[in-house]
């Protein structure tokens, strides 16, 4: 629970890792860089992300790639321990997520589109969206054997763009705003190069030759539309009882 004197709790939660990196780590270092802390979570380790190695291998392997990753932003890393393809929006799940709300206690969410191209980051968009209201609902039980008690408030949420700014259809996804991430683009890319086991796995799924400077075009073509060389995009659930002042915006023009 944040108090006025503790800093401004971030909570970044998709649903692999690498995901937050190509999405919204730019923010994230502005945040870092005016106080907050920040704390990065995974729905899966990323179990499916090798075509040569197995599940538990490449699981180790992503981990400790996330878990450096947000080292070199100061951040602290969790993995919910989903697997791939299979988050489904149940109560179970729904608990798990919740948990992970009360662990890391966040004033500010930012999390997965509603709409995107795969069944995992539509999920998490859902169950982070019910979580940030469960977690502080005292009689929504976790059923963990060592719950964290209820938040004290429901945090202000946002979403991530879809990958490649589309629905399922091409079209474009509108955003509420840019943010831009010119000053920290860098830090940025260093941190989506700690995940080099993607590289080769893009290459043969997504047809993806080259994944950062496949995230640098992505990030200045949002960052054209505000006039800057690099941006990230954002929409802020503000539908009822979220909190509607735009906090994200708040912190980063002070």
């Amino acid at each position: 629970m944040s108090t006025q004197s503790s800093p401004f709790r971030v909570l970044a939660i998709h649903a692999h890792p690498d995901d937050v990196e190509i999405l919204c780590a730019g923010t994230l270092a502005l945040l870092k860089d005016r106080g907050c802390h920040i704390s990065i979570i995974t729905m899966t380790a990323g179990d499916k992300g090798s075509a040569e190695l197995g599940a538990e291998e490449i699981s180790n392997v992503r981990l400790n790639e996330a878990a450096n990753s947000a080292e070199l932003l100061g951040a602290d890393y969790h993995c919910l321990k989903f697997f791939d393809l299979c988050i489904d929006n149940d109560d179970a799940a729904r608990k798990r997520v919740t948990e992970g709300l009360r662990l890391t206690r966040p004033d500010l969410v930012i999390t997965a589109p509603p709409v995107d191209y795969m069944t995992d980051h539509e999920m998490t968009s859902k169950l982070v969206r019910d979580a940030c209201f469960a977690a502080s609902v005292p009689n929504y039980s976790t059923e963990q054997w060592d719950p964290a008690p209820p938040t004290s408030r429901i945090p202000y949420l946002y979403y991530v763009d879809p990958i490649e700014g589309v629905d399922w259809f091409g079209n474009p996804v509108p955003r509420d705003f840019v943010i831009d991430v010119s000053s920290t683009m860098e830090r940025k890319i260093d941190m989506l190069a700690c995940h080099a086991s993607q590289r080769d796995w893009l290459r043969q799924q997504h047809g993806m030759d080259e994944y950062l400077d496949s995230c640098r075009r992505w990030s200045a073509k949002r960052g054209e539309e505000i006039g800057v060389a690099y941006g990230e995009g954002f929409r802020q659930h503000v539908g009822h009882p979220y909190p509607h002042d735009n906090k994200l915006l708040e912190l980063l023009s002070s």
